[in-house]
């Protein structure tokens, strides 16, 4: 498939972000718990690839919230959306919050072919949204540096996970709007691994990341049933 004449987008994704968009930053909003998860998913990645003066490329950055936390850290940020109002909204807090992020309208496997390299990249609450996610697994590769971090992250497919994550979460509780998950699109662990392996990727870790609504407190750590985070690497002598 050619990326560029056929990107790897589902419309319908697209647009059901790019009606949300205003949202992204009101963190008692339809957005609530990205909000609630980012200290954990920030500290997990800073810890494993420390950010301070790092090229990083955030995909699938929405409006934002990851590509931000990263860069006040010290990172050097690119983010990449296909969801233009998301991107909007990203551009217009960047001017508020005085941080830089360089955000562009991308797939991961435009990126790749713009022959731009990161010490690191981080995929995470993408993979299942899109078509085929083997794909941005192999972008991911080929858009990190040998010896470079890559950090997925998604949420499993099973009954449990469609408890939680679909009825719980959107319907019950409602914590994201309605619709924002397919449980077809859901992603197993073995499923992930297996993708990574095929485009030469080690993997170094895979944790779960358990959300309290009551609480808004994330935990890491145990179990990967529901949502999990992985980190891995490329290899050094991968050239």
């Amino acid at each position: 498939m050619n990326a560029e004449t056929q990107p790897n987008v589902d419309l319908q994704e697209i647009a059901k972000f790019d009606g949300l968009a205003e949202r992204w930053w009101d963190p008692d909003g339809d957005f609530r718990p990205l909000h609630d998860i980012n200290p954990a998913r920030l500290e997990y990645i800073n810890t494993r690839a420390p950010l301070m003066g790092r090229a990083v490329l955030d995909i699938g950055c929405g409006g934002g919230i990851l590509a931000e936390s990263m860069a006040a850290k010290g990172a050097r940020v690119s983010a990449i959306d296909m969801a233009e109002a998301p991107l909007a909204v990203a551009r217009l807090h960047r001017e508020k919050g005085g941080v830089e992020v360089d955000y562009r309208k991308h797939t991961a496997e435009q990126e790749a072919a713009s022959g731009r390299c990161y010490d690191v990249v981080t995929c995470l609450e993408m993979l299942e949204h899109v078509p085929d996610p083997a794909s941005v697994v192999q972008a991911c590769r080929d858009l990190v540096r040998p010896g470079g971090h890559l950090f997925f992250s998604t949420i499993n497919r099973n009954p449990k996970s469609f408890l939680m994550a679909i009825v719980g979460a959107e319907y019950v509780l409602r914590l994201l709007p309605r619709g924002t998950h397919e449980y077809a699109k859901l992603i197993k662990p073995s499923e992930l691994a297996h993708w990574m392996r095929s485009s030469g990727l080690e993997m170094a870790e895979a944790t779960g990341m358990h959300y309290n609504p009551l609480t808004r407190i994330c935990t890491l750590g145990g179990n990967l049933d529901v949502n999990y985070l992985v980190h891995a690497r490329r290899p050094a002598d991968d050239a």
